[in-house]
Parts: structure tokens; C-alpha cells; sequence
């Protein structure tokens, strides 16, 4: 099982306190609903020993392209706030980078609004869209 998953790893996308805490500066709306499904999904990674990258990488001025070919990552699980920014910029960017496949945890991705969300999860990439 663990080579199956040997060439993936987790994108844990702006999980932070200002998007996801009531008082957050930033607060995303529907954030802190799913930390139980971003946990569940770091967890899951853990457990098939999938590498973890948590932060806000949207590959732009980052180094976390060379860090991914260096570990021979050639596919993406995809979770975390702001579906319509980050989340999106980075399944583009892994896309052009020749991620595949490109997986977005629906479940556990959010936006301000339901709607929001929905609308940015739906046909808009080539990657696959999961819930856990």
C-alpha cells in the first residue's frame, strides 16, 4: 500500500488562525468547519506515510516545486481555505506543473460562502474533486 501512495503528498492550504479563528483578521466563513476534515485528511496522509506540506504555498516564489520533484511527488491532495484564491491558484499551478492527478478534498476546502465554494470546486480544473 505504501508505494501506491509513494509518489503523493498533502497540501494543507492557509489553515491559519486568521482565516480560520471567529476573530481572525481574514476570517473565511466556512474555515473552521472543516478543521475536523483537514485533520482527518493530515491524519489519513500520515498514516500511508504521504508527505505534509502546511503553509500557504500557491508555488509562486516558493521552493516547494523543487521540493516535490526532489521527493519524487508527482500527484496532489489538496485541502484547505479560500477556494476561489489560493486553493484554485495552486490546482492551476500544479496542473501547468504536470502534477497528476491533481485531488481536491471538497470536504475539506472552504470559501466565505457556501456558494462561493461550490462554484469554485465545480468543472472548474482537470484534477479530480474528493470528499473524504
Amino acid at each position: 500500500m505504501a508505494d501506491k501512495w509513494s509518489q503523493t503528498a498533502l497540501l494543507v492550504i492557509d489553515m491559519q488562525n486568521d482565516f480560520i479563528l471567529e476573530d481572525g483578521l481574514m476570517k473565511v466563513n466556512g474555515g473552521k468547519a472543516i478543521v475536523p476534515n483537514v485533520i482527518k485528511a493530515v491524519d489519513i496522509a500520515r498514516q500511508r506515510g504521504i508527505p505534509c506540506c502546511l503553509g500557504c504555498p500557491a508555488f509562486f516564489a516558493t521552493h516547494l516545486h523543487s521540493f516535490l520533484r526532489t521527493e519524487g511527488i508527482k500527484s496532489l491532495v489538496i485541502t484547505g481555505v479560500q477556494t476561489p484564491n489560493c486553493i484554485r491558484q495552486t490546482v492551476f499551478d500544479a496542473v501547468a506543473l504536470d502534477y497528476q492527478p491533481v485531488t481536491v478534498i471538497v470536504d475539506a476546502t472552504a470559501a466565505a460562502t457556501p456558494d462561493i465554494h461550490a462554484g469554485s470546486t465545480k468543472g472548474r480544473n482537470k484534477g479530480k474533486r474528493e470528499t473524504l
